[in-house]
């Protein structure tokens, strides 16, 4: 499967004759499983209809930075944290010139101003345009801010001159844009992720669970997968799609877990603790459905679960153990203390009662803790942010 399966991407299209590209490229990028939404701006609209592109998309084509109905649904901050990559295709030279100064004069630049995403642009221009040494300077500038520039081809133009300045052709853009999404900083490294919740069972139909819904350790394997590792995820029960390129273990208890966690880590290298595992379960299990008895309580005592992160930071040769800390309080104190306490290398910790980032989102901030600091990621999508983490865990495991 395409690395662009479920990936959001926002392509914004600027004025030029090449913007008549974007209607394939909108296509291409389906294709290889994208979810595609469109942002013209007013030049664009000169050369191609917003009604094509949004018929195309599926999605209505956003143009105005002002517009009411569009700020009450999705505006500028929405687009920019929905989005896991702005493409802009056709980029002129005028877009590119704004970008490179910062400006935020229009929805499209604003919306790169905003994005926590990652930015591509594909320069189509006049050969002229495109060799002139202001247009370069700007090009190396958005390069240095890590800003990924795809082409220019040569080749025949519209005005007839030949040269460099041609947008490189949809399928060759789909394909840069899904190579966007595939770092190699884990290549060759075993990564075991644990995610969702687990069930303690209390009779054959009655268990004790939690509110996990598996998002984020799922999105954590994509990305170490995407990042090449050999990623190997232990879930809960959830309802989530496995991750492409993913070796899933599917398991229902903490004891569950807890072994095929012990026997995965053994020769892992990052080892991820993001499930919700059941602090206690029931000790002793009813062989038949438990009966309600009028006036009588029901009184099930508890016996502690075995702590999987804690034992996987204990073996000898132990991987780098990352755990998480869902805290409703205090929540860098309790995450610190389980970092001394568990011996972990690092620890991530989110606010469960936040609104927009608690159990079941789609989004989440987190704080980064170990021993030598700490460091915020402020709220966006969980799959944007476990390419950030992995990336992080990335560079750590090459220290």
């Amino acid at each position: 499967m395409s690395s662009l399966t479920n990936k959001q991407v926002l392509l914004g299209v600027t004025g030029g004759i090449a913007a008549y590209k974007s209607a394939e490229l909108i296509r291409r990028l389906q294709d290889m499983g994208a979810n595609v939404r469109v942002v013209m701006t007013p030049a664009a609209q000169e050369f191609i209809t917003p009604l094509t592109l949004q018929a195309l998309s599926g999605n209505s084509v956003h143009t105005d930075l002002l517009d009411p109905a569009a700020e009450a649904a999705m505006g500028h901050i929405e687009l920019a944290r929905w989005a896991d990559v702005v493409l802009i295709a056709p980029a002129s030279a005028d877009f590119i010139a704004r970008l490179a100064q910062g400006k935020g004069d229009d929805l499209l630049t604003t919306i790169c101003l905003a994005t926590p995403a990652g930015i591509a642009l594909a320069p189509a221009m006049n050969q002229g345009m495109w060799r002139n040494q202001a247009t370069q300077d700007n090009i190396h500038l958005l390069q240095k801010r890590t800003i990924k520039i795809f082409g220019p081809a040569e080749g025949s133009q519209a005005c007839g001159d030949v040269g460099p300045g041609r947008m490189l052709e949809p399928e060759a853009l789909a394909q840069a844009t899904a190579g966007l999404f595939q770092t190699g900083s884990l290549a060759g490294r075993k990564v075991v992720i644990t995610a969702g919740p687990t069930r303690e069972a209390i009779d054959p139909v009655r268990y004790l669970s939690n509110y996990s819904s598996g998002k984020m350790g799922y999105a954590l394997a994509q990305a170490a997968a995407e990042a090449g590792a050999r990623t190997v995820l232990i879930s809960g029960p959830v309802n989530l799609p496995a991750p492409e390129r993913v070796q899933v273990m599917a398991v229902t208890s903490a004891n569950d877990m807890y072994e095929a966690s012990m026997a995965a880590a053994v020769d892992c290298d990052l080892f991820i603790a993001a499930a919700a595992v059941a602090d206690y379960r029931p000790e002793a299990l009813a062989t038949h459905k438990i009966k309600k008895q009028a006036g009588a309580e029901l009184v099930i005592r508890l016996v502690q679960n075995p702590d999987i992160v804690a034992s996987v930071a204990a073996l000898q040769r132990r991987p780098f153990v990352v755990g998480f800390a869902a805290e409703s309080e205090n929540v860098i104190t309790h995450a610190r203390t389980k970092l001394e306490k568990k011996k972990l290398d690092l620890v991530i910790a989110n606010n469960i009662c936040a609104p927009g980032i608690g159990f079941n989102s789609d989004d989440n901030a987190v704080t980064l803790i170990d021993a030598q600091g700490e460091q915020e990621l402020s709220q966006r999508s969980k799959q944007q942010l476990a390419r950030e983490l992995i990336a992080l865990l990335a560079a750590k495991l090459k220290v």
